[in-house]
């Protein structure tokens, strides 16, 4: 089975919930016998992760501006003609916005397999012209896939209303691994951490992530015995990324950790008291099944991606509210819930690789 993925800012290290999933995935499709190639945007390549191998997993760099606003549309249409030279027997477009490119490929032969994360056209950061092309690259998804990998529920209901697409839908969800918890300190030393003594979020530095709102309420809070870990950066620098930076600089119990991963990340989420995500956007985050897997408490904004069926009332606030997240932070520390435990069942990895190689094959077989 030969597959191409494309829509991917590639892989490894590099920052964001379509590259985690993918590069927890597809080196588990190469042990299941898959040949598998990803095609990488050139404008997130550097002297860390520049290899042609990962894990088994091919990769080949095309060309990509680093602008937001046309950085996914070059790439896939670059990236679509080089996947026809490979010859695959399924190319995998992930997201809805590369999805616009879905009847180009499908017009030159080849059949898609194709990932919906979620609308991305709810996110703050587009303008009303990107808004439309995200729905846009949504139609031509459900209008053109061969087949649809839906990571959640909500997802599917979108098609199915939408687009009335139910055929060739299957939901495969985001995943998590079960980690191997730090008993180094180290560096939660050298940024003035405490393990058990400090709030963590985790993402890129965009509107919909709502950090903002989240340090404004840690503020209000007077969590004099706590500090606030934000871990992640922007991909590209604008208003709102510089913005939360300087606000976040301005407070003394507020740390800035950047983009991490490996043993950095790993002492973070050990040592963290409780983790948070107030965005008004997601798909199905993986940074918060990342941080069950740690057995952390969490506080989420009650969005439909949000309510996992593993998590319960007190572990929700109303969305964008100030007031109910401050209340909400003080009730979670005062309770200080340690190593909560969840069932994490249905995310796991060889599971979901297995459900994709599922997929991949009826794809090929359909007519």
């Amino acid at each position: 089975m030969k597959v191409v993925v494309i829509g991917t800012r590639g892989i490894p290290g590099i920052q964001g919930g379509v590259e985690t999933h993918c590069e927890e995935l597809y080196p588990r499709l190469v042990a299941l016998g898959c040949d598998v190639t990803i095609i990488r945007r050139t404008c997130y390549v550097n002297e860390n992760n520049r290899i042609s191998l990962y894990k088994g997993v091919k990769l080949i760099d095309v060309y990509a501006p680093r602008r937001k606003s046309i950085e996914a549309i070059v790439h896939t249409t670059l990236a679509i003609f080089k996947a026809r030279k490979l010859k695959p027997d399924v190319l995998h477009i992930h997201a809805i916005g590369p999805s616009l490119c879905t009847p180009l490929a499908r017009l030159l032969g080849m059949k898609v397999v194709a990932t919906n994360h979620g609308p991305d056209y709810d996110r703050q950061k587009w303008g009303r012209l990107a808004k439309t092309m995200l729905r846009l690259g949504e139609k031509m998804q459900a209008r053109f896939a061969s087949h649809i990998i839906a990571i959640s529920h909500v997802i599917t209901g979108i098609l199915k209303q939408c687009y009335n697409r139910t055929e060739n839908v299957s939901i495969i969800y985001n995943g998590v691994n079960t980690p191997m918890k730090s008993t180094d300190t180290s560096y939660l030393e050298s940024l003035g951490l405490k393990q058990g003594k400090y709030v963590m979020a985790l993402g890129r530095f965009v509107p919909e992530k709502r950090f903002d709102l989240l340090v404004e309420a840690f503020n209000s809070a007077h969590l004099e015995d706590y500090k606030l870990a934000l871990v992640g950066d922007s991909d590209h620098d604008d208003a709102y990324s510089a913005e939360l930076k300087s606000k976040a600089a301005q407070c003394d119990n507020v740390v800035l950790t950047g983009f991490i991963k490996g043993e950095k990340l790993n002492q973070i989420m050990t040592g963290a008291a409780l983790f948070v995500l107030p965005s008004t956007h997601e798909g199905l985050p993986i940074s918060l099944l990342e941080a069950m897997s740690y057995n952390l408490d969490v506080l989420v904004s009650d969005i439909p991606a949000n309510r996992l069926p593993e998590l319960n009332a007190t572990d929700f606030f109303p969305v964008d509210n100030l007031d109910e997240l401050t209340a909400s932070l003080k009730h979670k520390l005062q309770m200080a819930q340690h190593n909560r435990h969840y069932n994490l069942t249905n995310y796991n990895w060889d599971n979901i690789a297995q459900q994709t190689l599922d997929v991949y094959n009826k794809t090929v077989n359909q007519q």
